[in-house]
């Protein structure tokens, strides 16, 4: 008898000590019942896909898998960079580094994308900017939910950014725009400090 540790195709963790005795359907079978899944393929730590149970020695560790090509555990380990974030029924992609400001406490969701409390409507013209470092906002969004989004991340170049903007547009603004002076007045105050 030998045993041997199984785990899940590509990961290092939780893994199961078993013995390999019989065959290797009667290991694929405690396999499966042990990891939760259907193994149809044993890989050794290497890669290797094993056909025959003689080959697998004592201490073996082991991937099982579903039939999927074999992933290494020592590349899959680092998160990867790109993020699938979700607000209010829309899915939006993303970077790590980009959103790497500071630890995020947020939940994810079944399909692994990052839950942010924020409208991905003003969202996006932040990611963007983020990203190339250029403002670019869409006909219909108010510059104001933009710069009270920029405020909350804190990102100080974008918010001097969208308050120049901010004083440019308002004589381009119509009279009965529910535009608030107060922003304006607190807009102008900040980069007045910037003159003293």
């Amino acid at each position: 008898m030998r045993q041997v540790t199984l785990f899940l195709n590509g990961s290092p963790k939780n893994g199961k000590v078993v013995a390999a005795y019989g065959s290797l359907s009667d290991l694929l079978s405690v396999a499966s019942s042990k990891l939760g899944i259907k193994a149809t393929s044993v890989y050794n730590g290497k890669g290797g896909l094993n056909d025959d149970i003689v080959l697998i020695r004592d201490d073996d560790v082991l991937f099982l898998c579903e039939g999927e090509p074999f992933i290494d555990p020592q590349t899959d380990s680092k998160p990867p960079e790109g993020l699938l974030g979700f607000h209010t029924g829309q899915y939006f992609t993303t970077t790590r580094s980009t959103l790497d400001i500071g630890v995020w406490g947020n939940k994810q969701d079944h399909r692994g994308a990052f839950s942010i409390d924020q409208s991905p409507e003003y969202l996006e013209p932040i990611l963007n900017y983020l990203h190339h470092g250029q403002l670019i906002i869409n006909d219909g969004i108010d510059l104001l939910g933009v710069l009270e989004e920029a405020r909350f991340f804190g990102i100080d170049s974008l918010i001097e950014h969208l308050e120049v903007e901010f004083v440019r547009f308002l004589p381009a603004t119509p009279t009965k725009s529910e535009l608030k002076l107060t922003e304006l007045y607190r807009c102008l105050q900040r980069m007045h400090k910037g003159c003293d």
